[in-house]
């Protein structure tokens, strides 16, 4: 972000049990909001800091991240953009992969990101540093495939990959100690993912987030994007998965989904 572009302060906004809700506001006060399943709480930010409700972005049709929309938009006439799908009756201004959502208050862009796996129809927004992943992407961790295979899961993981180091990925869920002891049992060597757990552990006892985290972190920390690395791949090799990437990515998620550690 250069510096005749406004500032945007991104702020994680605990709900249900262990949901995030993204709002983005900017200086004059003007605010966005993702994945708002829980319109109270949303409600309650907006009050607190004095913000004009622009917009809303979803990610995906689970109740806990669409739950508060139609409360949100009894009292605020907002654009509500969504993926294509029929069970987000809330939308108005529907987004595929390759489209841009441009607003005006506060003034920001962001790319639209088809990223299947968790559902089909599931997209992510990329702009002003940040990427709002939804369940797809989680610090150390992926979400689940409800709807989606194994490699449309790791292709959107592939293309997340992709992006800036500098990224700041904002998951949907705080999931992240919880992922790190599964994380551990697969790269247990892995001196950066023993940093990123000392570091998430301490925030966590002083109850914050431990997310936004940065791309290049879950690059060298995130088993689900690293199905290429040495230790993952010996791992799954003695797990009997070894030579094809697609069947590494699928027995990890399937020692995640039976992980009670």
């Amino acid at each position: 972000m250069n510096a005749a572009e406004p500032v945007l302060h991104l702020i994680p906004l605990p709900a249900l049990t262990d949901n995030y809700i993204w709002l983005l506001h900017d200086d004059a006060g003007n605010a966005i909001v993702v994945d708002p399943g829980d319109a109270a709480v949303v409600a309650q930010a907006l009050t607190a800091r004095q913000l004009t409700l622009r917009a809303i972005l979803l990610t995906h049709h689970h109740p806990d991240h669409i739950g508060g929309v139609a409360a949100l938009r009894a009292e605020h006439a907002v654009p509500v953009y969504a993926p294509v799908d029929e069970r987000i009756v809330e939308a108005t201004e529907q987004v595929r992969d390759g489209d841009w959502v441009e607003l005006a208050l506060p003034r920001v862009r962001f790319e639209v990101l088809g990223i299947p796996g968790h559902t089909l129809s599931h997209v992510a927004y990329v702009g002003a540093g940040l990427l709002l992943c939804g369940d797809t992407l989680f610090s150390l961790g992926c979400g689940r495939l409800f709807e989606g295979t194994p490699a449309q899961m790791l292709a959107s993981l592939d293309r997340l990959s992709m992006l800036p180091g500098e990224t700041l990925v904002c998951g949907g869920h705080e999931y992240t100690e919880a992922n790190g002891r599964f994380a551990r049992t697969i790269e247990p060597a892995n001196a950066k993912l023993q940093q990123r757990l000392l570091e998430v552990a301490e925030l966590r006892a002083r109850l914050q987030p431990t997310l936004p985290v940065a791309l290049a972190s879950e690059l060298a920390t995130n088993p689900f994007l690293r199905v290429d690395a040495d230790a993952v791949a010996e791992w799954c090799r003695r797990q009997g998965s070894g030579n094809d990437r697609v069947a590494r990515f699928a027995v990890v998620r399937e020692a995640k989904d039976g992980f009670r550690g």
